[in-house]
Formats: structure tokens, C-alpha cells, sequence
């Protein structure tokens, strides 16, 4: 019976495994990138441009790209798309070798890899419900929190020790090495039914009829603008977080790098933890309670603490349920998507899931240097909130970890309220 599961979830293996190992290739180019710019410039903002180059596509866009998706063969769409973000490393490398190489390109270069992953994402969402049966959901999902995270930690990794050795050449001779074994894998390897729509309909037809899905599935839509919250909150912890740990006397930015890499191997064990849980009773329950308890615990555990250790067992609590949350949530809309419509309203989502993370790392930013640190300067000898947040540079930060642990509390609670009037069934 397990080798019959198994050779059921061949295609995926062989699609994770793949992309895996492509996508890990790509993110140690973008970190090595941003190491080169910042020994050009030694400016931070010039790095943080390079970023939003990639991800404004990303936002502004999904709607279209999913229509898109939905319009064309989703692995003729994947094969596309990972060719031209080749392509655009390729030229990152020529210009590079031959001197040439100057900030612009690399912002030109972003913006194109941010379309292409853009119109490749939902493509290979859709893809991964064609080539997966059913009831395998979960454990699947869980193996792609689980590559996400081993990805996030090992890249910096690994592109800093190859930058090191030998320059950006060696990083993006690995990343085009990765792309090859990617492309051929799922050009020669993978079968995935073709469920393209008629090409006469128009892009901003189909693009109506994702938005028009959400309008009338509520369940979904209070998901999708729940995370979006979620994103918001956590993306203003990891602008505070910087603030919270390096100005205080045991922190610093080694300490720094410690308690950050946490909570990649704190979704490295939800990750395998999720791949063999049991189906739960509710799964809608589970994705905002899992919230309730990371924003939480996590944001009001660092706002009082002293101590790395504590603040290390803090990201710990707060990541280790994301993938137990991703895995439920990604099974829901797979559920309550059907499959002729999961590229645009998944892109749709991206849309009005993620545009709340720069406004996050914006707002987490600007409540710590302008509202949280003048307050606890000017309010500094009050003896209660020196015993609550400490004294000095980053007692700010500690307030400001406060108020995000309330806000994500108010949003979870109010979110789940919410979310006791719609039924799901997977029957």
C-alpha cells in the first residue's frame, strides 16, 4: 500500500524535489547580488529598491498573471517562465564578466524575474493540484513548508561561503546549474494535464471571474484578507526586530543572526510535524488559532524579555505552527477552488495577501524610530515601564513588540468570530 502511495506522488517528488533545488539556486543569486550592490553603493536603500523591483510585479500584477495561467498550459507556462528568469541571470553573468555591470541592469534584471514569477507561481500551484490526489494534501503541503524553510536557511548560507571563495561567478554558474536540472526534469519527466481555457476569452474577462469568485465565496475571501493582517503584523515584527535586538546590551547583530535563523529551523520541525499529523476535526479553526497563539505569545514573550535564550524559545513558538497554519489554509482553497479557476483566484490572493508586507515593514519601521523610541526617551524615568520595557536605545522596539502581540490577539480573535458563520466541508 505505501509503495502504491508513493508511486502516486511520483510526479510530485520528482516536480518539489526539482524546483527545490532551482529555487535555492535563485535565492543564494538574489542574496549575492544584494552583497555586490552593497559593496558598490554601501547603501541600504539602494538594497531594499533591488527587493521591491522583484516583489511590486508581484503585487500589482498577480490578477492579470493568473488569468493568465489559467489561459495556457501550465507546464508550457512553468517551462516559460523559468527560461526567461534564466535567461535574465544569464545576462546578470555576461555583463558582470565583462565589466559592464552596472545598478540599473540588476533593478531592470528584478523587475523581469519578479513578472515572470508572477505569471510561474499560480501556474505551479494549479500544477501541484493536478499531479496530487486528494487526500495526499496535507502531507504535501507540509513538504513544501519544509523545502521553503530549509531553503531560507541555507541560502544565505551557502551564497555567502561561495561569494567568499569566488565571486558572484561561481553563485550564478550554481543557479544556472540548478535551472537545468529543474527545466529537464519537468520538460522530460512530468505529465500534467493540460486544462487550459479557450484563447478567445479575454485576459481581463477571466481576471473578473477570480475576483468575482471571491466576492461570492465568502469563506475564502475572509482567509485571504485574514493572512493579509497576518502578513501585516508579521512583517512589522521583522522591521522591529533589528531594532529590538542589536541597540540592547546582550544583542548585537551576531545575536541577531542566531535569533532569526530560529525560526527557520523552528518551520523545519512544523514542517515534518504537519506531514504526519492526522486530518483535524476543523482546519479553519486550526489556521487562526495556530495565529492566536504565534503573533501572541511570541510578540508579548520578546516585549518583556531579557535574555537571547528567551527571545530564541520566543521565534521558536512563533514559527513552529506557520507550517501546521500554511498546510491547513493551502488545503482549504485547494478544496474550495476548482481547478479551472485556481490560477486566477490564486493570484487574485497574492494580490490581496501579500501587498500588506511592505506596508508592514514600512509601518514597523516608522512606529519604532518615530512614535515607540521618542515616547520611551520622553517617558524614560517612569519606573513601571523601565521594569515592563527596559531603558535606552530598543525599549521602543519592546513596546512596539507589545502592541503588535495585542493588534495580531485582536485580529486572530475577531478573524475567528468571524469565520464561525461559513461552512467548509472537504466531502
Amino acid at each position: 500500500m505505501k509503495n502504491k502511495k508513493e508511486s502516486v506522488l511520483r510526479d510530485f517528488y520528482v516536480l518539489w524535489s526539482t524546483q527545490t533545488i532551482s529555487q535555492l539556486g535563485s535565492s543564494m543569486t538574489t542574496f549575492a547580488l544584494t552583497l555586490w550592490l552593497y559593496e558598490q553603493t554601501g547603501s541600504a536603500l539602494s538594497t531594499a529598491v533591488l527587493t521591491i523591483c522583484s516583489y511590486a510585479p508581484y503585487v500589482v500584477m498577480s490578477i492579470f498573471a493568473g488569468a493568465l495561467t489559467d489561459r495556457f498550459d501550465k507546464k508550457r507556462t512553468m517551462l516559460v517562465c523559468d527560461t526567461m528568469a534564466a535567461v535574465s541571470t544569464l545576462v546578470v553573468f555576461l555583463l558582470y564578466r565583462t565589466g559592464n555591470l552596472v545598478i540599473w541592469h540588476l533593478y531592470a534584471v528584478n523587475v523581469l524575474s519578479g513578472l515572470m514569477n508572477t505569471v510561474q507561481q499560480p501556474a505551479s500551484e494549479v500544477t501541484m493540484t493536478l499531479i496530487v490526489p486528494r487526500q495526499q494534501y496535507q502531507k504535501v503541503s507540509g513538504l513544501k513548508s519544509l523545502s521553503r524553510s530549509v531553503i531560507s536557511i541555507l541560502n544565505p548560507l551557502i551564497a555567502a561561503a561561495l561569494y567568499a571563495f569566488a565571486g558572484l561567478d561561481l553563485v550564478i554558474a550554481v543557479d544556472l546549474i540548478s535551472f537545468v536540472v529543474a527545466f529537464v526534469a519537468l520538460a522530460a519527466f512530468i505529465k500534467v494535464p493540460d486544462t487550459s481555457r479557450a484563447e478567445g476569452e479575454s485576459t481581463l474577462k477571466l481576471a473578473k471571474e477570480g475576483l468575482k469568485f471571491l466576492k461570492e465565496t465568502p469563506l475564502v475571501f475572509t482567509l485571504i484578507l485574514f493572512m493579509s493582517g497576518v502578513n501585516l503584523v508579521s512583517s512589522a515584527f521583522n522591521a522591529t526586530l533589528p531594532g529590538y535586538i542589536i541597540p540592547n546590551p546582550k544583542g548585537g547583530s551576531n545575536v541577531l543572526g542566531i535569533v532569526t535563523s530560529v525560526s527557520g529551523v523552528a518551520m523545519i520541525i512544523g514542517s515534518l510535524i504537519v506531514s504526519v499529523l492526522p486530518k483535524p476535526k476543523d482546519r479553519v479553526r486550526v489556521v487562526y488559532l495556530t495565529m492566536l497563539f504565534s503573533l501572541s505569545t511570541e510578540n508579548l514573550l520578546l516585549a518583556f524579555a531579557r535574555e537571547p535564550y528567551i527571545w530564541c524559545i520566543g521565534q521558536l513558538i512563533g514559527w513552529i505552527l506557520v507550517p501546521i497554519m500554511s498546510a491547513n489554509l493551502d488545503i482549504i482553497l485547494r478544496n474550495s477552488i476548482p481547478v479551472d479557476l485556481q490560477g486566477r483566484v490564486y493570484a487574485c490572493r497574492n494580490t490581496f495577501q501579500f501587498f500588506t508586507i511592505p506596508i508592514g515593514l514600512f509601518l514597523g519601521g516608522f512606529m519604532v524610530d518615530k512614535v515607540c523610541e521618542p515616547f520611551m526617551k520622553a517617558h524614560g524615568s517612569s519606573r513601571v515601564l523601565t521594569l515592563l520595557f527596559g531603558s535606552g536605545k530598543g525599549s521602543g522596539a519592546a513596546l512596539m513588540m507589545l502592541i503588535l502581540g495585542l493588534a495580531g490577539g485582536i485580529l486572530c480573535i475577531a478573524t475567528g468570530s468571524r469565520l464561525k458563520k461559513y461552512h467548509y466541508s472537504e466531502n
